[in-house]
């Protein structure tokens, strides 16, 4: 009997040291939190009218949620339970922030109709993220590793504000329009759940001559976000807005057949 007391014990015992993760391994998934906690803060500022830091609270949990998936990548420490997370936390800040920020900003002037659009824009968001998690552990083949079918949840939230920001830039006069703005949110919403392919840049090379000057962008881009935010902001919107045809046109140059065909949603993190 002392001896079968003492084997549970010991099991116990291997249990709980085999259950017990490393700092290391969570911090992916704090960064997800955190970027949670963004989202839900951009909610909070919208509704306090408080709108130049609810966006900066959108941009901080889009920066959050670009680095916990290649953390979690390099540390070896990618979960079920992460990818869920990140998908949880990307309806909240990129689905439902940008919706309630433009609804009290602009879109609440057409009442019902604006905040149909508004419900639209959030049901895409998470159409496009349970898409995602439907088919998680399909690998796309090689040619489609570049690319996203549809804008993914971030750049769709960046897209769906940028009229926000270039009215900080240039003014309410056009930009902060109602109808503006319900248009502007209907077709990001539909990019969302199209199968449009865009650039994922995950697989971004930069080759070694090439380094100094890649630094040197990056802190100049740095610079400008630091003086000129909105414009700044608003030049990296359009600039991505821009590339979808051309992603759509090298999509289509390397594709190739397959026997069945089907989606290829990437990781989102």
């Amino acid at each position: 009997m002392k001896d079968r007391r003492a084997l549970l014990r010991r099991a116990r015992a291997q249990m709980r040291q085999g259950g017990n993760f490393s700092l290391n391994r969570l911090i992916p998934n704090i960064l997800t939190l955190l970027a949670l906690c963004a989202g839900v803060t951009a909610i909070r500022f919208a509704i306090e009218l408080k709108f130049q830091p609810a966006v900066f609270a959108v941009m901080v949990a889009g920066l959050l949620d670009g680095i916990d998936g290649r953390i979690a990548r390099f540390l070896k420490a990618t979960t079920v339970l992460g990818a869920q997370l990140d998908s949880l936390s990307d309806f909240v800040s990129f689905g439902v922030a940008p919706a309630v920020l433009l609804y009290v900003w602009s879109v609440s002037q057409l009442h019902s109709f604006g905040w149909a659009v508004v419900v639209i824009f959030a049901i895409c968001c998470a159409l496009r993220l349970a898409r995602f998690n439907a088919q998680l552990g399909i690998e796309p083949p090689a040619f489609a590793y570049n690319f996203f079918i549809g804008v993914p949840a971030p750049a769709a939230a960046g897209l769906a504000i940028l009229p926000m920001l270039l009215s900080f830039q240039f003014g309410d006069a056009v930009f902060r329009s109602p109808y503006l703005n319900v248009v502007v949110m209907a077709g990001v919403a539909m990019l969302m759940v199209s199968r449009v392919p865009t650039y994922s840049f995950k697989r971004f090379r930069v080759r070694r001559d090439w380094v100094p000057v890649t630094l040197l962008v990056i802190g100049a881009l740095a610079a400008f976000v630091s003086t000129e935010p909105w414009a700044t902001l608003s030049m990296i919107g359009l600039l991505y807005l821009g590339s979808i045809p051309a992603s759509y046109i090298a999509y289509r140059k390397t594709v190739r057949p397959v026997p069945s065909p089907q989606e290829y949603p990437r990781h989102e993190q």
